[in-house]
């Protein structure tokens, strides 16, 4: 292909989608894209050929994330409670940014990869997402192709115990959704378990820097309970709810009075019923939504009102 072949604006989106699949991190994601077309264009203004644009474009932008994630990574290990991947809205109006959603791009697979190293990661997503073939994974990993295969090998069967599966049936998950999103308007702890696997895991990311629990929860019942509570603590708060789509899949956005995000509650659908569903709370993973509000200081009114209101219930007495 020749090198005027293609424009370098018109290949942010796929150095985005290897990115954002890379790091999980739309910000990141960002970061690597620009630095890569940067790249690109010191070599166009320069006068050297490239021969595929798009070839030279992945490389780039794989290389750059590689090295991002093993940054990435030792902060990870010291991360306040679970990790989880800042949420990609569907709705995403920035044209770099919209990449053929498929289930890699879910909040679910995203989490499992961060099984992986940065080179398995790179090489698994090349291979199975994006369909290169092992000489070009060789090449833009710098591993000879025996190591290419091998890497791979290792990588699935890294991730094979929890990758999520889909079986996507439109009819029956909105139906399914509508069921469990108003189950959820009311606290109906009944509905929202039956919407709910049995083995349902519940994710919340508050990164230390918002209120989120520390470890994940178990079972239809014990999720069910505790997003009764949520609904109940929100009622509190004056918060608002709308329905929404990220990464692919369902989400819902809750936000302040004001208008400002406070969090985003991402669904995964497996054999019919919600099978992870992930809270994204940390206010750094939610900037790029729009103005983020201040949860820490709701949950503080909010904790106020209750106690006034039960002054003035003793004293009523």
């Amino acid at each position: 292909m020749a090198g005027t072949a293609v424009a370098p604006e018109e290949l942010r989106p796929l150095m985005f989608s290897i990115a954002y699949r890379m790091l999980g991190s739309v910000v990141d994601a960002e970061d690597v894209v620009q630095d890569a077309y940067v790249r690109i264009e010191e070599r166009r203004a320069a006068g050297l050929h490239i021969e595929n644009p798009e070839a030279f474009a992945s490389t780039v932008a794989t290389r750059l994330a590689i090295d991002a994630l093993r940054s990435a990574r030792r902060q990870r290990e010291v991360y306040v409670g679970p990790w989880m991947p800042e949420p990609l809205p569907d709705d995403d109006d920035d044209p770099a940014h919209r990449v053929e959603r498929d289930e890699t791009l879910s909040f679910a697979f995203l989490a499992v990869l961060e099984r992986l190293g940065p080179v398995e990661r790179a090489v698994f997503l090349l291979r199975e997402v994006f369909a290169y073939d092992y000489p070009a994974i060789a090449e833009i990993v710098e591993r000879d192709e025996a190591a290419c295969r091998q890497i791979l090998h290792r990588a699935k069967a890294r991730i094979a115990d929890g990758r999520p599966r889909f079986d996507a049936d439109a009819t029956r998950d909105a139906a399914l959704l509508d069921s469990f999103f108003a189950a959820l308007d009311v606290g109906d702890v009944d509905g929202l378990a039956d919407a709910l696997a049995d083995d349902v895991v519940f994710y919340g990311d508050g990164g230390g820097r918002a209120p989120a629990i520390q470890q994940p929860i178990h079972g239809a019942v014990a999720v069910a309970r505790f997003l009764a509570g949520l609904v109940r603590r929100g009622a509190g708060m004056h918060v608002r709810t709308e329905r929404t789509a990220a990464n692919g899949e369902a989400a819902l956005r809750v936000s302040a009075s004001d208008g400002s995000i406070v969090s985003l509650l991402m669904l995964h659908v497996e054999d019919g019923r919600i099978a992870v569903l992930g809270n994204q709370l940390n206010p750094a993973k939610l900037a790029h939504l729009g103005p983020v509000g201040d949860l820490n200081a709701l949950v503080a009114r909010g904790v106020d009102r209750q106690a006034s209101g039960a002054g003035e219930a003793d004293s009523a007495v």
